[in-house]
């Protein structure tokens, strides 16, 4: 018994020094599990060593008998996106049940409640693929399903202090201009647990949480599987099929869970949707011609779509609506 707890350890061992870096130097028992100590002083869970990053093998062991798609899922916790953008979900041929509120985590919570200020979609010419939702500088961003945390630092590509959790469900979830961040990586977290602190970092204007809900890499509206004005999860299922992944795709609400599982699927039809309403957030020192001419709209009209005169006060903290 005793041998091959240390031939396990050893291999255990072998495995931290590649992955890690550092050189392993001790293992030591905790209440919760036992721990590798490295020679720079840090450590991880010995559990966490071996972990392969698939949360869902059911689902996962179905998308790898598409050949066609080539899907790259790893645990990595410097990178945003572990298939490096390579995964293509649009290429699915079959569609997947997916249950968002799993027997064993049957909660879901908002991750935060304010107003949505831009949606999933096309936004200045750039593709917008997520949500954003209007918070103040130190609100309470949460988790919105279980999971583990994969990533949780500050990023230069524009999201700022990020944090990525992988869910039991199979998705990921991204939030992102945090202030602060409350949780570390391989750290398991319950729906509404305290992820971070709403903020204004990266390539942000203006204090608010970017949204992204991610499969295997790909995006997809948020919108697909959660009411942002109820503040709940849509549904207890989700159907994964190569429309949720197209550009433009329209959120569909409906399906006979006993005829579309693993069925070729249907690409949702492209519809040109409504502009999204969109705001600002009125900041110290901002005057109507200022917010106007860096939102490349007349005051008239400004003034218009927000009831308020032209040379009326500006409160700080108020949303103007600009779009």
């Amino acid at each position: 018994m005793f041998r091959y707890l240390f031939l396990f350890l050893s291999f255990s061992l072998l495995t931290a020094s590649a992955t890690f870096g550092q050189e392993p130097i001790d293992t030591v028992k905790t209440f919760k599990g036992d721990i590798v100590i490295f020679d720079d002083q840090s450590w991880a869970y010995l559990e966490d060593l071996n972990f392969d990053g698939i949360m869902n093998h059911h689902l996962h062991s179905l998308l790898m008998e598409q050949d066609s798609l080539n899907l790259i899922q790893t645990w990595d916790h410097d990178v945003c996106y572990t298939s490096d953008r390579k995964n293509d979900l649009s290429k699915l041929t079959d569609t997947l049940w997916v249950c968002l509120l799993e027997d064993r985590y049957k909660d879901f919570c908002m991750p935060a409640k304010g107003i949505v200020t831009s949606r999933y979609g096309i936004r200045g010419g750039r593709y917008h693929n997520g949500i954003d939702i209007d918070v103040e500088t130190g609100d309470s961003i949460v988790s919105a399903w279980s999971g583990k945390v994969r990533y949780a630092q500050y990023n230069d590509g524009g999201f700022g202090n990020l944090v990525i959790v992988r869910h039991d469900n199979g998705l990921e979830t991204f939030y992102a201009h945090l202030d602060k961040i409350n949780v570390h990586v391989n750290q398991v977290v319950k729906a509404g647990q305290l992820l971070g602190t709403g903020g204004n970092t990266g390539r942000s204007r203006g204090s608010h949480l970017h949204f992204e809900v991610r499969f295997y890499d790909a995006a997809m509206n948020p919108e697909q599987v959660i009411d942002f004005e109820k503040h709940v999860c849509r549904d207890e299922n989700l159907f994964v099929h190569s429309g949720l992944f197209q550009k433009g795709a329209k959120v569909q609400l409906e399906g006979d869970s006993d005829s579309i599982t693993q069925v070729a699927a249907v690409a949702a039809p492209v519809v040109p949707a409504a502009p999204a309403k969109k705001y600002y957030k009125v900041r110290n020192g901002d005057t109507l011609t200022a917010i106007a001419n860096r939102n490349r709209i007349s005051i008239s009209k400004l003034c218009q779509m927000n009831g308020i005169k032209p040379d009326g006060v500006l409160q700080a903290g108020r949303s103007l609506r600009i779009r």
